[in-house]
């Protein structure tokens, strides 16, 4: 009787699988639902939902699938006119609140039933009908401690129910989050390859050696798996990247607190990169790398990550001397040496910290995109430049 639920999310695009699946009906079979549709509805969400931008589609579903079970009610445009304009109220002692009769929810939603029926005109500051102020369990503006909120606005968060159209969004995945979330994403740039001294028991090697033996044991070992991954990181600083800097900052911090890496490098450029990068943001000489030296000193298994908002004056991405420090610039122009680097690293990525849609309003935008892959610099963003960062070739 339940499948209409699992075929429902699968046709929303949720992914639920067979183990879940199971899982949800082990629990029912175990009684965890209570015999009540509230708890079914959380016990279902906890087991078949995986992630919490899944939540609106099976609340729709959900919705969907069990109409009517609870009973349904409609609140008539007369009832929501009625509680236009809604009157003041005074506040409650405590003696008062305390005196206000509490309802559970079957009764609630009976008594609201009856008295949706019944009611024929407006009301307000009463303690019985649909109204404003008052002490009435039902509308908006009063106070009641097991009350259902019919139109208006919610003030004192005291609503038991909520009768009104649905008006949520999904949760959204393309937005900069905290550095846990960013963390997260990174998790997949563990690339696990055996390397070393083989000092981990091979168990199915040995089995197939010692029966090749006759059953003369023969133990057979083999490097411990490791993650291998070594990054390179570049991020533009200064000017346009300011409004970002909080973002960049929590990207960072997450990069350095993500212990699966073997090695991670930074360095810092203003703009466009150039003849030198920068061990720190405030690019004073002292701190100048050669380009060419950080490029020749990592191997094949370095992977290369720039973060900026790839905008600039077409004359610094093309022309010789077109860095717009005139102290600083040099005469291979700044494309030269983003085609260099995309060329010289087997895998590289670019990460933009601006919205999608102003990327094609700048033309040094669209030159970078045909060297890097690029992507937004949001959770999302970053899990897709991490797969194509490590997936294998094809």
């Amino acid at each position: 009787m339940f499948l209409p639920l699992l075929y429902g999310l699968r046709a929303e695009n949720i992914p639920v699988g067979t183990q879940e699946w199971l899982t949800l009906m082990d629990a029912l079979s175990a009684g965890l639902h209570g015999s009540s549709l509230l708890r079914f509805y959380h016990l279902s969400r906890a087991c078949l939902i995986k992630s919490e931008n899944h939540f609106d589609a099976f609340d729709r579903v959900f919705a969907r699938v069990f109409e009517g079970v609870e009973g349904q009610f409609d609140v008539t445009d007369d009832v929501l006119e009625w509680l236009k304009d809604p009157k003041n109220f005074p506040q409650l002692s405590p003696e008062e609140l305390a005196a206000l009769e509490r309802l559970s929810n079957d009764e609630l939603m009976k008594r609201f039933l009856d008295t949706l029926a019944e009611q024929t005109e407006r009301h307000d500051g009463g303690d019985r009908w649909v109204g404003t102020g008052g002490r009435s369990p039902f509308g908006h503006g009063g106070v009641h401690p097991t009350g259902i909120r019919v139109g208006g606005p919610g003030k004192s968060r005291s609503a038991m129910k909520v009768a009104e159209e649905r008006r949520f969004r999904d949760y959204r995945t393309d937005v900069a989050l905290d550095v846990r979330q960013i963390k997260v994403a990174l998790k997949r740039l563990r690339r696990l390859t055996r390397t070393g001294r083989a000092s981990e028991l091979d168990l199915d090697e040995t089995i197939d050696e010692t029966c090749k033996n006759a059953g003369e044991i023969e133990l057979v070992f083999r490097p411990p798996r490791r993650n291998n991954l070594r990054l390179l990181l570049l991020m533009d600083v200064g000017g346009t990247m300011d409004p970002h800097y909080e973002i960049v900052s929590r990207l960072l911090t997450a990069l350095h607190e993500e212990h699966g890496l073997r090695e991670l490098r930074t360095y810092y450029f203003h703009n466009c990169v150039y003849d030198c990068l920068y061990d720190s943001g405030r690019m004073y000489r002292a701190d100048a790398v050669s380009t060419s030296q950080v490029m020749h000193t990592l191997d094949e298994r370095w992977k290369l990550l720039v973060v900026g908002d790839a905008a600039m004056h077409p004359a610094e991405l093309l022309e010789p001397h077109g860095g717009i420090d005139p102290r600083v610039t040099t005469a291979t122009p700044g494309i030269v040496w983003l085609n260099r680097l995309a060329g010289y690293f087997d895998r590289s990525v670019w990460l933009n910290p601006e919205s999608e849609s102003l990327w094609q309003g700048t033309q040094s935008n669209v030159l970078i995109r045909r060297l890097f892959p690029m992507f937004h610099l949001s959770v999302d963003g970053i899990a897709d430049a991490v797969d194509t960062l490590v997936r294998s070739r094809t």
